[in-house]
């Protein structure tokens, strides 16, 4: 009896360390930036204040780009390099809304309107061009993105003003054609959306209050810790440290805020975009209840087998062309959201690192070309951003010069996806090996 418990209790503790150790090297690259972020942080000399104000702009800003990946990836077409296209058709759309000098909220409802007929065409044709370069969709989106670029400039330096009638001297070159390299949206799309009491003449969607917003977010932790747990129950299988580290989660966000709000800090008055944080939350529970509709099945059934899904009866090009369509109108509302933040932008070079960037920072929340959640998403783009936070103030307090911490986080970006892709490969061998 005594020897049976022994085994027993071996068994577990071998079970356990066996979960631990899959954990790890399952979040090896969260778990990475985790410690890179915290370091970056500590050796940077930032104030919570500044830290805190730059993180929520950024996320503001970026999130939904991130979401828009998620849907190729669910249909196993791997990271859509080609949302740059997306991004190019909100620049376009964006130059004419501020030349007809529509501004606010309702430019920015405007231009997500223009803009999504545009999208859903782009989405269609690069669907097209993905369904004949099967296995090669990233590379295929890569290509297509510089192709678009060229076709980008051709309009905006040689036909608008020209053969595009345009004539706005704060939008168009002193020679009368081309759109000039720099858009100020300062007195039109800028904070759009960020700022909509400035259009209705109040404040009440953007109040200064982080710590209660940082409040009402543990609130609905605990609502999803409680659900989880509930489901758990009846499926007879819980997950003990998972509810434990979203308890101690959910407590410490609450003391936090509950100090800062006694204290008075100045961190109580950052701005939180509550209306960007509402669409960006839609997204998400969105994208939730779609992977639960008929068409999100459909679409992970292919992204698992494209032939077991085609004999199913699916009609695998239909499915994995929606999935590109609907990700390229996410990507253009995601980048009208960039841009009104940012509140300017590069004509010809706002776009170009939209793609990497996104794929970038959701790789870094956990995901895979093969797989991507809501979480991840979010996650990646807290980390990825806390990064590019704190790299350049790291690296003036390290080596005396900013540009240093620049160079790192360019070599995380591009080294982040070429480590997972080289990954994705290294398992597709060895499952074709496994299998022979």
């Amino acid at each position: 009896m005594e020897s049976r418990a022994l085994t027993i209790s071996e068994g577990l503790k071998e079970k356990s360390f066996s979960s631990v150790r899959s954990f790890l090297v399952r979040n090896m690259v969260t778990i990475m930036f985790l410690v890179l972020s915290a370091a970056g942080y500590k050796l940077s000399g930032m104030t919570p204040f500044l830290f805190l104000m730059d993180i929520v702009a950024r996320i503001s800003r970026n999130a939904f780009l991130v979401l828009a990946l998620i849907i190729p990836v669910m249909a196993g077409m791997g990271l859509n390099f080609s949302i740059v296209l997306g991004a190019m058709a909100a620049q376009a759309i964006v130059i004419f809304v501020t030349h007809w000098g529509v501004s606010g909220l309702p430019g920015i409802l405007l231009s997500m309107v223009l803009v999504t007929p545009l999208a859903v065409i782009l989405g269609y044709l690069t669907g097209n061009l993905f369904n004949r370069t099967k296995g090669q969709e990233m590379i295929a989106g890569l290509i297509l993105g510089y192709f678009a670029q060229g076709v980008y400039e051709l309009i905006f330096l040689q036909l608008v003003g020209g053969i595009i009638p345009m004539k706005n001297p704060a939008i168009i070159m002193s020679s009368g054609v081309g759109v000039r390299t720099t858009i100020d949206l300062t007195n039109g799309l800028k904070y759009g959306l960020d700022w909509p009491g400035s259009y209705w003449g109040n404040d009440l969607l953007l109040r200064p209050t982080l710590p209660w917003t940082i409040i009402g977010m543990a609130c609905a932790l605990a609502v999803g810790i409680l659900a989880y747990q509930l489901r758990a129950e009846q499926r007879k299988r819980l997950s003990a440290p998972k509810l434990v580290l979203a308890g101690a989660a959910l407590a410490a966000a609450c003391w936090w805020s509950a100090r800062q709000v006694q204290m008075g800090s100045q961190i109580n008055w950052i701005r939180v975009p509550l209306l960007t944080w509402m669409v960006i939350a839609a997204a998400c529970v969105g994208l939730h209840y779609f992977s639960r509709t008929k068409l999100g099945q459909d679409m992970r059934s292919v992204g698992q087998d494209r032939h077991v899904a085609a004999v199913a009866g699916i009609d695998v090009d239909r499915v994995r062309r929606i999935a590109i369509i609907l990700s390229m109108v996410m990507a253009a509302w995601g980048h009208i959201i960039f841009l009104q933040n940012i509140g300017t932008f590069s004509t010809y070079g706002s776009h170009e690192q939209v793609g990497l960037y996104s794929a970038a920072a959701l790789l870094i929340g956990g995901a895979t070309v093969a797989k991507a959640t809501i979480g991840q998403a979010l996650l990646g783009t807290v980390l990825f951003h806390t990064l590019f936070i704190v790299a350049p103030a790291a690296g003036r307090q390290l080596f005396g010069d900013a540009q240093i911490g620049e160079y790192f986080r360019v070599f995380v970006a591009y080294g982040i996806i070429g480590v997972t892709l080289a990954m994705h490969a290294w398992k597709q061998i060895l499952q074709r090996r496994s299998l022979s």
